[in-house]
């Protein structure tokens, strides 16, 4: 990536004050139609465009969902949308400048990689909206986003995962949860961080051993591919956690999963799968039967809330920050699993859930401190 993973983090850690001052300012967006679904009164020239991170808007995950939420945003608005795809960190800064030179009156940057080059152009086009999803644009680590016309929209994913790891925890009979991601950004590991968060709960409430292998939260580190595409390096970064035993995995980076999916398929063995972002049961039907839940954020939500306020002329830099409160992040439903897992299982998380709502079940990330 264009910033080094130390510089990277430390500059999300400064922005977390002002994102968690921020994260109980509203609801989760909630999308508005039209009665006929379309023709929705865009301001005159308004033209939405978005930029993917790498891995594409087919990606069955973030960059996905935030084109769903474009497309239906700017179908309600009655405009059409611009969007640009990066197959690499250095299309990044192109891609948005093509953007510009297209007339685009809001530019959407899909992932955290792109904060450095969309900080920039927000700074050089300040006539120009900017929506940033996940990253605050920070990029002079001041604790503040780097310009007014930008609206970070970010997710305390943790909170999800931290459902996902006592589920999972409840779920092993081999006691071992693993997990690996993408490359050590705060946005990846505050999945894996919250999933061992949630099996720490597990054993502690139920006097349990079950580990998670993939993640050291002492360390704040574990395995990483180096990258996020579905390669030779995701497939060795699975088979190295089924190896040792695992019979639940989350992978945290886009198309990675189907990698893992791939190694769970070969192995013969009864090992449930986790989705990340979007409820990958319903994205990708391909390893439905292997999905024991996703961890949702509302990538889709954000986006379409965002497009049809800047649509209307009411852009606002506000930043949202996505919570089981507000419903900008949750747990997919179990879908084929419901049937494999306990009959208490869902009750328990849903006192867990109201725990971490009214702060009696602490769940620690970047955004929460």
């Amino acid at each position: 990536m264009t910033i080094s993973t130390t510089k990277k983090f430390v500059g999300v850690v400064a922005a977390a004050g002002l994102l968690v001052a921020l994260a109980g300012c509203g609801s989760a967006p909630e999308p508005t139609a039209t009665e006929d679904g379309a023709a929705g009164g865009a301001v005159d020239g308004f033209k939405p465009c978005m930029v993917s991170d790498a891995g594409g808007f087919d990606d069955k995950s973030f960059n996905q969902l935030g084109f769903e939420g474009l497309e239906a945003a700017s179908d309600e608005l009655g405009v059409e949308f611009v969007t640009v795809q990066s197959d690499s960190e250095s299309d990044f800064a192109p891609n948005i400048t093509s953007l510009i030179d297209q007339n685009c009156t809001l530019i959407i940057t899909v992932g955290f990689a792109l904060a450095s080059a969309a900080g920039e152009a927000a700074i050089a086009n300040p006539d120009i909206e900017f929506v940033s999803i996940d990253d605050i644009v920070d990029n002079d680590f001041d604790g503040e986003t780097d310009a007014e016309n930008i609206k970070p929209i970010i997710f305390d994913t943790a909170q999800a995962a931290f459902l996902a790891g006592y589920a999972s925890a409840s779920f092993s009979t081999a006691k071992k949860v693993g997990t690996f991601g993408g490359m050590n950004f705060p946005t990846v590991s505050i999945f894996m961080d919250g999933l061992a968060q949630g099996v720490e709960y597990w054993n502690s409430e139920k006097s349990d051993t079950v580990e998670v292998l993939g993640w050291d939260r002492a360390a704040q580190d574990g395995v990483f591919t180096g990258g996020f595409a579905a390669n030779q390096d995701a497939i060795n970064a699975a088979q190295g956690l089924v190896d040792q035993g695992v019979d639940v995995l989350l992978p945290v980076g886009g198309p990675i999963y189907q990698s893992a999916a791939s190694v769970i398929r070969d192995s013969g063995r009864e090992i449930a799968l986790l989705g990340v972002d979007a409820d990958v049961f319903e994205t990708d039907p391909t390893v439905a039967d292997l999905l024991l839940t996703s961890i949702r954020k509302a990538i889709d939500v954000g986006v379409h809330e965002a497009v049809l306020a800047a649509g209307k002329g009411e852009f606002d830099a506000t930043p949202f920050i996505g919570t089981l409160e507000n419903e900008g992040v949750g747990l997919a439903p179990f879908h084929d699993f419901e049937s494999k897992v306990s009959p208490d299982l869902q009750a328990e998380l849903d006192t867990i859930k109201a725990g971490i709502i009214d702060g009696s079940i602490p769940v620690e990330s970047y955004l929460a401190g």
